[in-house]
């Protein structure tokens, strides 16, 4: 591709709701532009990762450059970056922001406005990008452009002439979207001759190439085999490779002001370069560093474990390399007594948990264990002093805790009006506190401030199902908020499992207890003696069930006789059961462990999310 001036670079990302037709739209405008031909299509074609195929979502940003020949004969040049839509990577998009002038919003035209539309929008706009809305899927028999057209109108600022209307799927309008872009979306403003400065908001570890860097340069230009260096991290490189997505990698011989593309570091420690670090060059360094991005805080945690212990060191490498283009991912070592050594991980939501997981196992070949998600807990001590805790076996002792303080979100649901009472009460059952309640376009948009660990769990799908599919979540973090919390522990044969300990609320602890063991029951075999599953908060019980013990059959021998030969067999069998109960350990399988995802709130609806 042949190099364009400053002035005709656009770039621009993609954002919506889940399922609002980004992927398809970014196909249509690589069809148009001729950056892919007709043999090499296919739908969602920047969804490369295996698992965005399968599931049918974005996981990972990516972006792409292609040409573009105005109406007026000029070349221009479009960066494009194409966005996840779910709650749980809007990280993603506010990266992608920050390497962007403009947005395309994109709104399905049966559905509307939903709760990640508002979300987006304003984080587009604390950005200061220029938003292009356009209503997409114009084609479906329940589309209502007119309607949704004046929605976004009154929410953006614009007239309703200025959304745009299209269908991705029949590629109806998209060139009309094309010329928004050019028209509408200002170019970069960067110093072309000034040093450089160029902004990683992305990189990948390549086994071969090393640290993999996606940056958006936004002053002066970057060479081939030019000597580099991160002004955050003071790592020092020299590019071994310079070039552009197209969408395949297209090496180029430099990355001008304005431009996005890759540089190949050769950087073999993965932590060297990271998201949000600003690339300068060693022979004429830039003395000012480019805003990086706000630190993300991880909101659910779980631990990780290897099902073989001489995995260890596998997923710890694994964990490295994820780590590095998923800078939301956060892990630590744990040691527990029931699973050994592991990582205790955090993550954006469930669906990333699952996602990470998927990962760890498809792409490292591991074969993972993971304990029951719970969220940060702010404990003060007896003594003033506060404590972060992310796992249960982390709690104090009840005698020296003053008070624990759990993070409550603000969630906003966007809901038909014949499905408010049903959210309501869904809320209320998570100790959710109303805020407000406000119409948009005809729905109803409820505000709840609800804890965090209600939320983790199944409250996705119970939402889904009580609006026969139709509300929609967005929750953004608030504070932590004092709860009255205990530690709801498992007991095997009078032994705590600290791998299977919940911090619940002490108004649910007993019902939880119930279901829980009562799941255990099923799942763990029975062994050679009576085996007790209790839950327990401190020394008071709360549930119990017992796993009966395997019987032999020690009278099998006798064929009739005195009674008292079978009797003395049974006495001494059963003292048998009472010696190998103080000396046999419980065995757990892996079941027993995803019993705790499954019971009542069952987690794994983050999968379906």
């Amino acid at each position: 591709m042949s190099r364009v001036e400053q002035d005709r670079i656009r770039n621009f990302c993609i954002i919506a709701h889940i399922d609002h037709g980004k992927s398809t739209l970014a196909d249509r405008i690589l069809q148009l532009t001729g950056a892919v031909s007709e043999r090499e299509m296919r739908e969602q074609l920047l969804d490369s990762m295996e698992l965005e195929r399968e599931r049918g979502i974005t996981i990972k940003a990516q972006a792409v450059r292609v040409g573009y020949t105005a109406a007026d004969g000029n070349e221009y040049q479009l960066n494009l970056i194409d966005t996840p839509g779910h709650v749980d990577f809007s990280y993603e998009v506010s990266r992608s922001l920050a390497a962007c002038e403009g947005a395309l919003l994109v709104i399905d035209a049966s559905q509307g406005i939903e709760a990640q539309t508002l979300a987006n929008t304003y984080l587009a706009i604390e950005s200061d990008l220029e938003l292009v809305p356009v209503l997409n899927k114009i084609d479906l028999p329940a589309a209502e452009p007119d309607v949704h057209a004046a929605a976004i109108a009154e929410l953006i600022g614009v007239a309703p002439d200025d959304v745009l209307r299209v269908s991705a799927k029949t590629g109806d309008g998209v060139e009309d979207v094309l010329a928004a872009i050019v028209e509408r979306i200002p170019p970069p403003s960067g110093d072309p001759d000034g040093p450089a400065r160029a902004l990683v908001f992305d990189s990948v570890y390549d086994q071969y190439r090393g640290v993999v860097a996606f940056t958006r340069v936004v002053d002066g230009e970057l060479l081939t085999r030019a000597p580099l260096s991160g002004m955050l991290s003071g790592a020092r490189f020299e590019a071994e490779e310079t070039g552009v997505m197209t969408p395949w990698s297209t090496p180029t011989e430099r990355l001008g002001a304005g431009e996005s593309g890759y540089v190949v570091t050769g950087l073999k420690q993965i932590g060297d370069l990271r998201v949000g670090d600003t690339i300068t060059t060693t022979a004429r360094p830039a003395t000012e560093p480019l805003p990086g991005y706000r630190d993300v805080k991880p909101m659910v945690f779980c631990g990780l474990f290897p099902v073989e212990g001489d995995d260890y060191p596998a997923l710890r490498d694994a964990l490295e390399r994820l780590a590095l283009n998923d800078a939301s991912l956060t892990y630590e070592p744990e040691t527990s007594q029931a699973l050994g050594f592991g990582f205790r991980c955090g993550f954006l939501g469930l669906l990333h948990m699952d996602i990470v997981r998927a990962r760890l196992e498809r792409e490292h070949d591991l074969d993972l264990l993971a304990t029951t998600p719970n969220v940060e807990y702010q404990v003060t001590a007896t003594d003033g002093s506060v404590t972060e805790v992310r796992a249960p076996a982390d709690l104090p002792e009840p005698s020296r805790i003053e008070k624990i303080e759990e993070p409550f979100v603000r969630c906003s649901i966007l809901v038909p009006a014949d499905g408010v009472g049903a959210v309501m009460g869904l809320c209320q059952d998570r100790r959710g506190v109303f805020a407000t309640m406000e119409p948009i376009e005809q729905r109803q948009q409820l505000v709840y401030d609800m804890p965090l660990s209600e939320i983790v769990l199944d409250f996705y799908d119970q939402l889904k199902s009580r609006t026969r599919g139709y509300a929609s979540l967005d929750y953004e973090l608030l504070d932590h908020r004092e709860s009255p919390l205990v530690k709801l522990d498992i007991l095997l044969a009078g032994d705590p499992v600290d791998a299977l300990s919940l911090i619940v609320h002490r108004d649910f602890a007993e019902q939880r207890g119930r279901a829980l063991v009562e799941a255990l029951r099923e799942t763990i075999p029975r062994q050679m003696f009576e085996v007790p599953i209790q839950a327990a908060i401190g020394s008071k019980i709360l549930a119990r069930e017992t796993v009966k013990a395997k019987r032999k059959d020690v009278l099998a021998k006798c064929y009739g006789g005195d009674i008292s030969r079978k009797r003395k067999l049974l006495e001494r069998q059963k003292e048998g059961k009472k010696r190998m109960k103080h000396l046999g350990s419980v065995e757990v399988p892996q079941e027993a462990f995803l019993s705790v995802l499954s019971i009542g709130e069952g987690a794994k609806s983050g999968a379906k999310q």
